[in-house]
């Protein structure tokens, strides 16, 4: 896996670079701006980008931006973005283009480095890696008649999971359930939101983000 990393916080970008070359994995440039980055994928045609939302110069949504512009250039390019804060919105931006291949992961999930790893491996491969906790944001985000009170308790933590780009196998591993239990479940959750039935990956995904962002 060839992967570029845009972080400005110099500790940050050597330590993900360590982590990764020492996975076996080729990091082939390690950036600092958003403009680098957009060379660096230019050149190095990288598998999977991994940047940083908040870049210079005003360290508000640079990078992000410079992650959907190279998504727009490289159709196929698979961007994990990494942000300090929860922000909604920057999920919402990152998903616009409706494929799969995005991830957005606050930046104390790189300490976990199994979930770290799980994670980039997932949008590599063209899935869909949600940070739990803005999950937990927009699952708490809600009408009061909303039907996600429908769902029982169950139900709203296989969403959860769901929701962050697990498959139907994870999902019965991380519960301690069947996957016979798991596909039960997730029929009843579409059923009571009114979603289409699928087992396309992301396209799961995103139809379960899109009825969240509501």
């Amino acid at each position: 896996m060839r992967i570029v990393i845009a972080e400005d916080d110099t500790l940050l970008r050597e330590g993900l670079t360590h982590l990764l070359r020492a996975e076996g994995l080729d990091v082939t440039s390690a950036v600092d701006t958003p403009d680098d980055l957009l060379s660096a994928i230019a050149t190095d045609r990288p598998d999977v980008a991994l940047v940083d939302v908040r870049m210079p110069p005003t360290f508000r949504d640079e990078g992000l931006r410079a992650a959907v512009e190279a998504r727009a250039k490289w159709p196929g390019l698979a961007v994990l973005v990494l942000s300090a804060h929860v922000e909604e919105s920057y999920a919402t931006q990152l998903l616009a283009d409706g494929s799969g291949g995005v991830g957005y992961l606050l930046k104390e999930r790189v300490g976990k480095v199994a979930d770290f790893l799980d994670a980039l491996n997932r949008v590599a491969a063209g899935g869909t890696a949600m940070d739990p906790e803005v999950v937990a944001q927009l699952l708490v985000r809600r009408r009061a008649d909303d039907p996600l009170r429908q769902l029982t308790p169950r139900e709203r933590e296989v969403l959860g999971l769901m929701a962050e780009g697990h498959s139907n196998s994870t999902i019965g591993t991380l519960l301690v359930i069947s996957d016979g239990a798991v596909h039960k479940h997730i029929g009843n959750i579409f059923t009571k939101l009114g979603l289409p039935t699928t087992d396309a990956g992301h396209r799961r995904v995103l139809a379960v983000l899109a009825y969240l962002r509501k």
